[in-house]
């Protein structure tokens, strides 16, 4: 990345007042411009500050050009899929494959955003639609020709047949010119009849050209062997054949062979008593002065380059491309500007991968092409040599900023995931930190979150989204679901405090809620002792409620004499144990009657104790003492009716 050694453009921002200075937030989507006040100034008037959103990614938020970013995330999650093992050749085919899969999914778009400026009913969506095609054409026209030169690397002779297709598929308007020729009345009288014959000539459509000359050819039977000998030159032009047995030598001896034949006609004068058929033999011969008279029907450069190359230098090599590409920019644009993609083509001609990637940063609007076109460029092994000075590769650089884009959309973030994760050396950073400022709106966008996390062993952020949510629960009034949180976030300190709630509303309505989750707790209320004796507290009246007395009974006495009940639930666990030991049939032995007389006198006299301090002494009609004197009661009932039991059995 090089310092910009040029002052910067000035951009007015309207809204903000005369006088007024201006502060900025930064944000990973837009910028926040607000208003700023000098403090030595001192107050200035009412009124408050103008705040604006600067949004530099527009496209994000484009409904159709979504489903660009989405369809293009699958393509780069297949393409990270590839063994780095594999030989380069059997990898090539695949590489050449999923680039076209990406310019697929980008005439895809451009034709929905097309068919949607058409139908827009306000003028400024579509201008808006229609600068959103404009950049799609130029941003397949720049991958189509880096996939041709970089990609599928074609070498001499198959080179020209690619640039040919790469041409014939971005200059497509001869056929729609050449679609109301032919439904016309009389299509070699028509006024565009000639424009669609050279527009045919200049693509190399040599076939196409043939069958529109036969229409002209009928119409003039003294010119007919006129008309014949053009179709006998347009029928004997050699195109290689990759794929056939003739060399490429052999191919350039019999093109030249040809090109003699055309220019030996061209100074016989075989065609000086028709115009147009003589300008077609000019143009075989690639005058470059009949070419340039054509400009309006190449109407760009590279149109010209190729259209030179193919009546030129039809073995041109890759190598040699830069020479004849900067000769046409010359001729073609005059003492003109280049355009901003002129100079990414041009750089592309010159095979500087690193050129047309910088150049693309600068003049595009977003991320998506540079970050995915280097991707795969460095996937082909062709980035290798390109190191940024702070860390990351060219290629984790772009994806990063990409990603860190994606992630200001409210649904788009969860590709984003994808992109830092193929990130190995920034990329788990960069995650860790974005993922925290993902709004959790709702438990369902929440537990998304959250599995992304627990699937890369995020734990801090984990611990962090279980307690937000847990937190929120609680505000809510949803302990349930509070306590779900917390023990996903494994924090024992909140499903402490939780569990306390859940005890505090049984105190308080003698029931509990989300009995299922309290039920279905497992080694999960381990995780803290509060939490263990609420599940356990459940499985006590679950055995009470199956009539399993004696069960219920050892459960209850465990849970105080191994202090896992908190004292102050003391008292609802001896009350809990007056049924019990009203029963006919003895519940409790002696000796478990026992421990729960000592644990009666030690929770009274904590009580006594509290008492005293308070300054308040118990008095008789306090409920504590009227539940203690019951208790004290039902115990010594219970006593002596288990000493009779266990000395009877004993007899």
């Amino acid at each position: 990345m090089e310092e910009v050694d040029v002052e910067p453009v000035v951009t007015n921002i309207s809204g903000i007042r005369p006088g007024k200075r201006m502060g900025f937030a930064w944000g990973p989507g837009d910028i926040l411009v607000y208003e700023t006040q000098n403090k030595a100034s001192g107050p200035t008037g009412s009124g408050c500050a103008f705040i604006h959103v600067v949004r530099k990614d527009e496209d994000i938020y484009s409904p159709i050009l979504r489903k660009l970013f989405n369809e293009s995330h699958h393509i780069f999650v297949g393409l990270q899929t590839i063994k780095d093992d594999l030989p380069s050749k059997s990898k090539k085919p695949q590489f050449v494959s999923i680039s076209r899969n990406y310019r697929s999914v980008i005439r895809a778009c451009m034709e929905e955003l097309q068919q949607a400026a058409v139908s827009a009913n306000d003028t400024d969506m579509a201008t808006q639609y229609g600068n959103q095609v404009s950049i799609l054409l130029a941003i397949e026209l720049i991958w189509n020709l880096c996939e041709v030169l970089f990609i599928d690397a074609a070498p001499a002779g198959s080179l020209l047949l690619h640039l040919l297709d790469w041409v014939r598929l971005h200059k497509s308007d001869v056929d729609e010119k050449a679609k109301g020729v032919l439904q016309s009345d009389s299509p070699a009288e028509h006024r565009d009849y000639w424009d669609v014959v050279l527009s045919y000539v200049l693509q190399g459509r040599l076939e196409d050209t043939r069958k529109m000359l036969m229409k002209q050819a009928m119409l003039q039977p003294a010119a007919k062997s006129m008309y014949k000998l053009m179709d006998s030159l347009l029928s004997k032009m050699p195109f290689y054949n990759p794929g056939g047995t003739q060399t490429l030598t052999e191919f350039d001896v019999k093109w030249r062979n040809w090109h003699e034949e055309v220019d030996r006609y061209l100074r016989d004068n075989s065609f000086a008593s028709n115009q147009h058929l003589e300008v077609i033999c000019k143009i075989l011969l690639g005058d470059e002065d009949v070419l340039l008279e054509h400009k309006e029907l190449l109407s760009t450069w590279y149109y010209f380059l190729i259209t030179r190359l193919l009546y030129c230098h039809p073995t041109v090599k890759p190598t040699e491309l830069h020479y004849y590409a900067q000769s046409c920019v010359m001729m073609f644009l005059d003492s003109g500007v280049p355009e901003p993609l002129d100079s990414i083509l041009l750089a592309a001609f010159e095979f500087d991968i690193h050129q047309v990637i910088k150049d693309c940063s600068i003049a595009l609007n977003n991320w998506w092409f540079v970050a995915h076109l280097t991707d795969l460029l460095d996937h082909c092994k062709l980035l290798q040599s390109h190191n940024l000075h702070f860390g990351s590769n060219l290629r984790e650089f772009l994806l990063l900023e990409y990603a860190s884009g994606l992630f200001t959309h409210h649904s788009l973030w969860q590709c984003a995931v994808d992109y830092f994760d193929h990130c190995p050396e920034f990329g788990r950073v960069y995650l860790e930190l974005q993922i925290e400022r993902v709004p959790l709106d709702t438990e369902r966008k929440a537990l998304k979150v959250l599995r992304i996390c627990e699937e890369r062993q995020m734990s801090e952020q984990v611990r962090s989204i279980c307690k937000i949510m847990a937190m929120r629960a609680v505000r809510n009034n949803r302990l349930g679901s509070a306590l779900s949180w917390s023990i996903r976030a494994k924090d024992a300190a909140f499903a402490t405090l939780i569990s306390e709630r859940f005890l505090q509303d049984y105190c308080a309505k003698g029931t509990f809620s989300d009995l299922d989750l309290i039920d279905n707790l497992g080694s999960t209320m381990l995780l803290s002792d509060r939490l263990t004796f609420l599940g356990k507290y459940r499985e006590f009246h679950k055995l009470y409620g199956e009539k399993c007395f004696s069960d219920a009974a050892k459960l209850l006495l465990s849970l105080m004499t191994a202090k896992i009940a908190p004292q102050s639930f003391w008292m609802t666990l001896l009350t809990d144990a007056l049924p019990l030991l009203e029963q006919k049939e003895v519940i409790f032995s002696a000796e478990q009657t026992y421990e729960l007389m000592y644990c009666l006198e030690e929770l009274t006299s904590s009580l006594i104790t509290a008492a005293s301090g308070s300054g308040r002494p118990m008095q008789e009609e306090d409920v504590e003492v009227t539940k203690v004197e019951m208790l004290r009661l039902a115990l010594a009932r219970n006593l002596a009716s288990a000493i009779v039991k266990e000395g009877t059995m004993q007899t």
